[in-house]
């Protein structure tokens, strides 16, 4: 009975894993509906509101690695709880914000917890399943992800009608509190280790430094901002991305886990992660421009049409988990990305003027595929490390998808600046996102390539 008892107890310790990442995601969705009630609110202008975006995600993609690293090094509960502690905190400040100065400040301290939750998150998932029953952490995980990206918009929308924008934040308080509560009760302590190396602190800052520089400039450049400042910072961020790098080669317990590069199952796998993403959030991008300006939807219908595909991701993923833990997720990824590839171009030949209907099921189509792909392809990479690298190469792993979502937008707005037509520019899109989904496909089934019984869970 006791084993069954701490069985049940770390499981419980999940619940704590997933309030916090479904806060962390709904602070984007959220708050991107409440963008235009804070430009009025603090008489700024769209572009200065989305400063409060984009200060988290890029809070968020600078700190991932190092916070990974801390957990690695000494512990993933205690840097969860710091997290925790300091994203709920903070959504207390945005939420007492004056000014817009002050509201900046208090979302880039978000980022800051955010960034701590989410480096450590899949290292925890990990040490609490068992091997045989991991992909079931990672389907929920990916799940409660679907979850609040598609309720999001609905959520925050009910919100401001029936509150002020200060309640976007303050749900965070009571829900971070009972987070903090389990997983400092429940959640399990990082396994021994015979020898830990110390913090790379100056590997640290550089990583900072890269990250946010090339982050910052490829966001400007596709918020058409100066392009002589955008392309400085750019210049430097690559510059000093060639002394990291070369760092992290001579490192014994990199920041940058490029030592994990050598499993080349690893490596595949987080090339497929970046493609993935890119070809995902150029479809999410491109196709609501589609149904607006081409095809004359409503605001209202253009959100309705997109909910099917997230709602998708949320069924199948946990029957993909269930699935993998039989069969090769390698391959299963494969197979994700090749009905994914199907969704975007039944979506492609839509015709000139589509019912809802017809794009309702297709969207579900692209959900279903992307669903099929993300838990097993995300299997994959924790299964090809070693158990005291977790942190390290989750966080590198939600850098992929951070780095993939942001390539993803660069080239939609690319796109959309070099072509005349609206329908023509989605088009281009809709095959680029095509030809990423197949590189995707690709790199996931060569990994079953010589790899069969290591993939195997």
């Amino acid at each position: 009975m006791a084993g069954i008892g701490f069985s049940y107890k770390k499981y419980i310790a999940v619940i704590a894993l997933q309030i916090v990442m479904v806060m962390t995601v709904l602070d984007v969705t959220l708050v991107n509906v409440a963008l235009p009630v804070l430009a009025g609110k603090f008489d700024i202008s769209s572009s200065t509101a989305i400063w409060v975006i984009t200060i988290y995600q890029l809070v968020i993609t600078m700190l991932l690695l190092p916070v990974s690293s801390i957990g690695d090094l000494f512990s993933y509960k205690r840097t969860f709880l710091v997290g925790v502690s300091v994203f709920t905190l903070s959504s207390a400040l945005c939420a007492a914000s004056q000014n817009f100065t002050m509201l900046i400040i208090a979302r880039a301290l978000q980022g800051i917890g955010a960034a701590c939750v989410m480096g450590v998150n899949i290292a925890l998932v990990r040490l609490i399943y068992p091997r045989e029953i991991l992909g079931r952490g990672m389907a929920l995980n990916a799940m409660c992800i679907a979850i609040a990206t598609a309720a999001g918009p609905t959520i925050g929308g009910a919100i401001l009608s029936i509150a002020s924008w200060h309640w976007l934040f303050l749900i965070n308080v009571p829900l971070g509190l009972v987070a903090f509560f389990i997983g400092w009760r429940l959640l399990p302590h990082n396994p021994e280790v015979d020898h830990k190396p110390k913090f790379d602190w100056l590997s640290a800052v550089e990583n900072m430094i890269v990250f946010g520089l090339i982050f910052y400039a490829l966001g400007n450049f596709s918020r058409k901002g100066d392009v002589v400042l955008s392309s400085i910072m750019l210049v430097v961020g690559i510059g000093v991305g060639i002394f990291y790098l070369r760092r992290q080669f001579h490192h014994e317990q990199p920041l940058l886990p490029v030592d994990l590069f050598r499993n080349s199952m690893y490596s595949m796998s987080i090339a497929t992660s970046v493609c993935s993403f890119i070809a995902q959030n150029m479809t999410m991008i491109a196709l609501p421009f589609l149904y607006l300006k081409s095809y004359h939807f409503s605001e209202i219908t253009t959100g309705l049409l997109m909910t099917p595909w997230p709602i998708a991701t949320m069924i199948v993923s946990p029957i993909a988990a269930r699935y993998v833990e039989k069969h090769n997720p390698g391959a299963t990824a494969a197979l994700g990305m090749c009905v994914f590839i199907v969704g975007v171009l039944l979506l492609l030949f839509t015709g000139d003027s589509p019912s809802e209907y017809n794009i309702a099921w297709r969207m579900a189509v692209c959900g279903v595929g992307f669903g099929m792909f993300q838990t097993p392809n995300n299997i994959v990479m924790v299964m090809a490390t070693p158990v005291n690298r977790t942190g390290g190469a989750g966080g590198l792993q939600s850098t992929a998808r951070l780095v993939g979502q942001t390539l993803g937008a660069t080239i939609v707005s690319t796109v959309f600046a070099i072509t005349a037509s609206n329908t023509g520019a989605v088009a281009t899109c809709l095959v680029i996102s095509v030809i990423f989904a197949l590189c995707a496909g690709v790199f996931s089934y060569t990994r079953t390539l010589g790899h069969k019984g290591e993939l195997h869970m």
